[in-house]
């Protein structure tokens, strides 16, 4: 396993305690529930995030709409009647998802080694044997942070997120990550991420979140013109890095969880940034549809249109 000591893997301090104003009481009011829900029986993490879930399904109106017209776009071919059951099972997994993010957030310690099953881990070290340096293409799942104990293990995977206004949520964000990963750097830090591809480095972050039509193409995802970032091409071909999707999914009946990372991108990029982000997104819809509630359905991935198209969320 590479080791990886430099001084840009300190802690940014400037994160590890926001001003405690008033206003942020509330949040830190939840991020100490959410601190004792992370030492709970994991029977007990997830009876809470069911009920997070219904809750959810019940109160958060504007999400739950985002959600029904996602997955009516999405899946036309089933009836109203299963849209409804798959909305309503998407809530559960969300708000499990919303629970357990607080396990390796806010319990880094404990030990989840044997709750965790890795699949395709012999395509990840082939690409690291490399050397120059690995884009791991991830999504937004339900799980999208439960996985960062077995990926920090690896011990030379770096993640991208995106920077949040709100210092305790920033905060929880980023130390937590910083538990697990040498490098979290902001999404537009593209000289550190560019550095740490260079030193051979795998870095994950999420491509299926609409950022507009600036850095985007339009690419199909279940059969509709959807805005895809092209920075994934962006990255491979500035230092000829390996190019991997990873998948994850819950178990929700053995409290478990799969990683499953793909074989290695062959002849990517290809030169034809449509033409990749298609692929991509046809590999992603493929995950999807083999556990469509898992999917982080309550972000408006359709939000930018095509000039002339009408919003699908009015």
């Amino acid at each position: 396993m590479h080791q990886y000591n430099n001084e840009e893997a300190k802690l940014d301090m400037s994160k590890l305690a926001p001003k405690l104003s008033i206003k942020q009481w509330p949040k830190w009011f939840l991020v100490g529930c959410l601190w004792i829900v992370a030492r709970l029986p994991m029977g007990a993490v997830f009876a809470v995030g069911r009920v997070i879930g219904f809750l959810g399904y019940h109160l958060a109106k504007s999400r739950r709409h985002i959600t029904e017209v996602n997955i009516a776009k999405c899946f036309p071919e089933l009836s109203a009647q299963q849209q409804k059951a798959l909305v309503r099972e998407n809530f559960v997994h969300t708000g499990i998802g919303a629970v357990e993010i607080a396990l390796p957030w806010l319990n880094p310690t404990r030990d989840l080694a044997d709750r965790f099953k890795i699949e395709g881990l012999e395509h990840l070290n082939a690409a690291h044997d490399l050397g120059n340096g690995i884009v791991l293409v991830g999504a937004h799942y339900t799980t999208i942070d439960i996985t960062s104990q077995p990926l920090g293990s690896l011990g030379f995977v770096d993640v991208m997120y995106r920077q949040n206004k709100d210092p305790v949520w920033e905060s929880l964000q980023y130390n937590g990550r910083k538990a697990f990963f040498d490098g979290v750097v902001e999404r537009s830090d593209m000289r550190q991420i560019l550095k740490r591809l260079r030193q051979g480095r795998a870095m994950w972050y999420a491509a299926d979140q609409d950022y507009g039509i600036k850095h985007s193409v339009f690419a199909p995802f279940f059969g509709i013109d959807t805005a895809t970032i092209t920075v994934t091409s962006r990255l491979a071909s500035k230092n000829k890095s390996a190019v991997l999707m990873l998948h994850q999914f819950r178990d929700l009946k053995r409290k478990t969880w799969t990683l499953k990372f793909t074989p290695m991108l062959e002849n990517f990029p290809s030169g034809d940034d449509l033409a990749d982000a298609t692929r991509l997104n046809a590999m992603l819809e493929a995950e999807v549809k083999s556990v469509p509630a898992q999917y982080l359905w309550m972000h408006r991935r359709f939000k930018t249109r095509p000039t002339g198209e009408a919003s699908f969320y009015k």
